[in-house]
């Protein structure tokens, strides 16, 4: 009984007031399923692949220099536990028992910066991504804003940027006589900047860079990563606004724009228009550069995500009408894959529900999901990530200021790809829907229940303006019994809920599916990085996959095992749509597209994409630009996208 002498023996100790507490009912076995103590019998034991065993080794244990401290992964758990509870002002050890349960056989998976950098001492930071400041235009601002993205990534936080502020190439500066040289150049000193830190021994960088739709040096913008050599090191998307999308529908043309006081004459000569552009309160009157055809501007951006999987689209408008503190913040730009719109200085706390965990009697005709138990998860769950917000470093302090102000929360799930396979519904029928979103609508209600009661304990967040909050749509749209306890206690979190893609933690899982994406392949071979910068190549099985070999390894596969490459893209979306509505930051997720995707049909994706309300689309069709990262024994071409294992801040 590994498990139970490991808990139970061993007093916690509440790392604040060095006071000791045996662990209450919340960590005792008996709160959980007997399948859910067997499994976790096993796994903390010992890791049962090479490459969890491996992930864990190189991002998340814990060294002091050569000294080895966390001796296995119990350690870091209770590393991670007793960090988190230690803010706690009463029952901090008591906390510490309840959060170990909670990460205790990876039920659920905290950020990666929250595992490696949680307990250690260390001055970094335990947020996976930011988004930066405006970029101002003009030389000190521009480097400014180099420099606290450079300390932000040296501590390790991946960051977003919109570089719409930066005016286009060839226009005059108003002050030096000089003309500038456009947002592509200045992001291509970003780029040398993080492969920079990568050379220091850094862990691998992660940036987003977004520009407006109407931004005089888009179409730049959108054929920079043309070249394999340019921008790698950041992920691009483009700011689609709902203008945008209606002049594509009308086939009307589409100006080009920057704002006036940023421009000394003669640039834009071709009259004006009003703009609500970032690094401005409120619109401002904008010189119209030239027009272009709003439709092919739009099939530019395709073709360019056709070819090489770059930019993405983000639906700005609807981001920001839907967002909870849209009263009181502007969004530009995003973390580096997508998942968390945030404002300037914004930060994003990510952790996610290991469905898998929380199957019982899996492969049989009575498997289903432990939903109470997964209520029970995220209550905890809420706490711990609430905890972060007060137990990290924050590299620049206009990120602490934010963070404290919304306490935004990025709550999801992974591992539904395999959960559906092992309850015997296949990814892309309507049953996975149905069940996708049932299990999402647990999460986000308890969610926000467990947000109002850590609310009415230690107070809602600062920005909280009772009547502005009900009034967001996603707020509006919540049971009356949660709305009635936010008008009563307010809430503690502005935001709460969000689909991460969950590469890395979820190969520390046992190779569970990433996030709400399909099973890539269940047999396949990664490339990942060592320590010393060099790379290895690891057999990966999947999870679903090797659960079903153990228990019937005479069978063939039932027909819920399907991969990504199977399904055709109207099952990405369909899958997307059917848990937008309980997400109320954003969703990472790939739609996998085969080589011989007809181009137009690949343009329909994006404007269903739009239809079904999501936030922002990306897509990956395999390509010679991007390199590989991915091989699967059954096909070799398929290679790396966005929100892979490489890029994601993990």
């Amino acid at each position: 009984m590994l498990w139970l002498g490991y808990t139970l023996a061993r007093a916690w100790v509440c790392p604040r007031t060095g006071s000791r507490i045996q662990p209450t009912s919340r960590a005792a076995p008996p709160t959980l399923s007997p399948f859910h103590r067997r499994l976790i019998l096993v796994t903390t034991a010992h890791f049962d692949t090479d490459i969890a065993r491996h992930i864990w080794d190189t991002k998340y244990r814990y060294r002091d220099a050569d000294r080895v401290v966390d001796e296995n992964i119990e350690a870091t758990w209770r590393r991670v536990a007793e960090a988190l509870a230690s803010v706690e002002q009463k029952d901090c050890g008591e906390w510490a028992a309840g959060f170990y349960d909670l990460l205790s056989g990876f039920r659920f998976l905290p950020g990666g910066r929250i595992l490696a950098g949680a307990g250690t001492g260390r001055r970094v930071t335990l947020f996976n991504c930011f988004v930066m400041g405006s970029v101002e235009d003009s030389l000190d601002g521009i480097f400014d804003g180099l420099k606290e993205g450079a300390v932000t990534m040296q501590q390790g936080g991946g960051v977003g940027y919109d570089f719409s502020t930066l005016r286009p190439l060839g226009a005059p500066a108003r002050a030096v006589g000089v003309v500038a040289s456009g947002p592509v150049s200045f992001m291509r000193i970003w780029d040398s900047m993080c492969a920079t830190l990568l050379s220091t021994g850094a862990r691998r960088g992660a940036m987003m860079a977004t520009l407006r739709c109407d931004h005089p040096d888009i179409e730049r913008f959108v054929d920079a990563k043309r070249d394999p050599r340019e921008l790698r090191h950041f992920n691009l998307s483009v700011l689609v606004t709902d203008e945008f999308m209606d002049a594509v529908a009308a086939d009307a043309g589409w100006p080009l724009v920057f704002p006036a006081s940023g421009l000394a004459e003669p640039s834009g000569t071709n009259g004006t228009v009003t703009r609500a552009w970032p690094g401005n309160e409120g619109p401002v009157a904008c010189r119209v550069f030239r027009t272009v055809s709003a439709r092919g501007l739009w099939d530019r951006i395709m073709r360019a995500s056709y070819d090489y999987a770059e930019p993405g689209v983000l639906f700005i408008d609807r981001i920001n009408r839907e967002n909870n503190l849209g009263y009181a913040e502007r969004i530009h730009a995003t973390n580096p894959c997508g998942e968390i719109p945030l404002p300037y200085y914004g930060a994003c706390n990510l952790g996610s529900v290991n469905l898998p965990r929380f199957v019982e009697q899996p492969f049989t005709p009575a498997a289903r999901v432990d939903l109470p138990g997964i209520r029970e998860a995220v209550r905890t769950a809420v706490r711990l990530m609430d905890n972060v917000i007060d137990a990290s470093h924050f590299p620049v302090e206009a990120q602490a200021r934010q963070a404290r102000r919304s306490r935004r929360l990025g709550l999801g799930l992974t591992g539904l790809a395999d959960t559906l396979i092992m309850l015997g519904t296949r990814y892309g029928d309507a049953a996975s829907y149905r069940l996708a979103a049932d299990v999402m609508r647990s999460i986000c209600h308890s969610a926000y229940q467990a947000s109002t009661e850590l609310a009415r304990e230690k107070g809602p967040f600062p920005e909280f303006d009772r009547d502005a909050y009900m009034a967001a749509p996603f707020v509006d749209a919540l049971p009356e019994h949660i709305r009635r306890a936010i008008g009563s206690e307010g809430i503690r979190n502005s935001h709460l809920t969000a689909i991460a893609p969950t590469g890395t933690i979820s190969l520390l899982a046992g190779n569970v599916s990433s996030g709400i994406e399909p099973v890539f392949d269940f047999r396949y071979t990664r490339r990942v990085l060592r320590l010393d910068g060099s790379y290895a190549e690891h057999q990966l099985v999947d999870y679903a996959w090797r659960r079903w070999q153990s228990l019937y390894p005479d069978k063939p596969l039932p027909e819920s095992f399907v991969d990504a490459r199977e399904l055709p893209p109207e099952a990405h979306l369909n899958m997307q749509a059917a848990i937008q509505p309980y997400v109320d930051n954003a969703i990472s997720k790939t739609i996998n597209v085969p080589a011989a995707f007809p181009f137009d049909a690949f343009k329909d994706v994006y404007q269903r994409a739009y239809e079904l309300g999501l936030k922002g689309c990306t897509t990956f069709r395999p390509n010679p630009v991007t390199g590989e990262i991915l091989s699967s024994e059954s096909s070799a071409d398929v290679t790396s996208h966005c929100c892979d294992i490489e890029r994601e801040a993990d």
